[in-house]
This record gives structure tokens, C-alpha cells and sequence, in this order.
């Protein structure tokens, strides 16, 4: 798996990427929030592992920038600390976005299991994303079923969902098929009259 980890102490940062490749991980590393939110924003990656306290951008507002960014997988966001204090301080980062917590000093089977759980989490993710993106279409009409049950053109659907606009012709196929058919009929009944 591919992980960003964001740590401002050189020998936590240095023990975290030793731990990680040895549990056979892919690793960047920055020492900093805004320098790893540049590499997540430029690159995403599915699990990042962060420091609380950094400089330029601390671990919470780098899961906030995360979490808003648009058409991104989901990430798994491991928060390390050493000063919890209280129910509070784990509220305001669960609101932040933050999936899992790991105490400082770093624990190798700790953060073994915690990678094992984002493991599972992103392949239902990704499970999910995929259902998801699946559209219910009638055999017949070709209608498409929204959300909330009610049936409605493909085109007006889609263009709901990502502002598309359509604009109709007719395949060489359907002109062969269908419109030169009926063409003919037409020109033998105003013949008939």
C-alpha cells in the first residue's frame, strides 16, 4: 500500500518509514503538513499517517484540506499523538475527519493492525464506489432510476448528476434501419392520396 506520512520529529519520522517498508508499504515522507498536503494534492494516496502538532499546517486542518477535496477516493487518516487530553480532543479530530489514532512512541504492532483495518475499510470503499456507480436503466424505455425511486430519461439524469447536455442525431444504423423505412412509407402513402 501506498502511504503519505506527515511528521515533523526526524526520529519518529525516520522510525515510522523503517516500520512501514518493513511491513512491506510503499513511503513518502515530509516533515511538514503543508508540504505533504501539496504531495496528497498533486498525488492522492489512500492512507496517511500524520503528526498532531506540525508546523505550517497541523495534522487536523491537513485532514480537513483531505477531506474537501473533490474527486478523491476515500483516505484512510491515522492521527499520531502524545497529548490527548480528554473526550473533547478526540471529538474535534473525529469532526476533522480523522479515521484512527496512534499513540507516540509509535507501537510496530500498533500501527500493523491499524493498517490492516485501513486495508479492509478501502476495499469496501472502493466496493461501495463501484455499486455506486452502477445505473438501474429499463430494459424497454430506457429510463433511469434515481435515488429516490423515480424513473426519468438517461439524458436528463446525467445531466443532473454532472451538467452534460445532449443534443440528438440519428446513427447511420437507426437511419438505415428506422428512418429510411418509415421515409418510404410516408412517400408511398402521399403517393396512394
Amino acid at each position: 500500500m501506498n502511504v503519505l506520512i506527515a511528521e515533523d520529529d526526524l526520529i519518529s519520522r525516520k522510525l515510522l518509514i523503517t516500520t512501514l517498508e518493513l511491513l512491506g508499504h510503499n513511503v513518502v515522507s515530509f516533515e511538514n503538513g503543508e508540504d505533504a498536503w501539496n504531495s496528497f494534492n498533486k498525488t492522492p494516496c489512500r492512507v496517511i499517517v500524520s503528526d498532531w502538532l506540525m508546523p505550517k499546517l497541523d495534522g487536523l486542518d491537513f485532514c480537513r484540506k483531505v477531506r474537501e477535496r473533490k474527486n478523491t477516493e476515500y483516505t484512510y487518516f491515522i492521527l499520531l499523538t502524545a497529548n490527548v487530553h480528554g473526550k473533547e480532543t478526540y471529538l474535534e479530530a473525529m469532526q476533522a475527519g480523522i479515521d484512527d489514532f496512534l499513540a507516540k512512541p509509535l507501537d510496530r504492532d500498533q500501527i500493523w493492525m491499524r493498517l490492516r483495518v485501513a486495508e479492509r475499510i478501502l476495499r469496501y470503499s472502493t466496493q461501495i464506489n463501484q455499486l455506486e456507480s452502477m445505473l438501474p436503466i429499463c430494459s424497454y424505455c430506457k429510463k433511469v432510476r434515481d435515488d429516490n425511486n423515480y424513473w426519468q430519461q438517461v439524458e436528463s439524469y446525467i445531466g443532473e448528476k454532472i451538467g452534460a447536455n445532449f443534443s440528438h442525431s440519428v446513427c447511420p444504423n437507426c437511419y438505415h434501419n428506422i428512418v429510411q423505412p418509415q421515409l418510404e412509407e410516408i412517400k408511398k402513402i402521399q403517393e396512394g392520396n
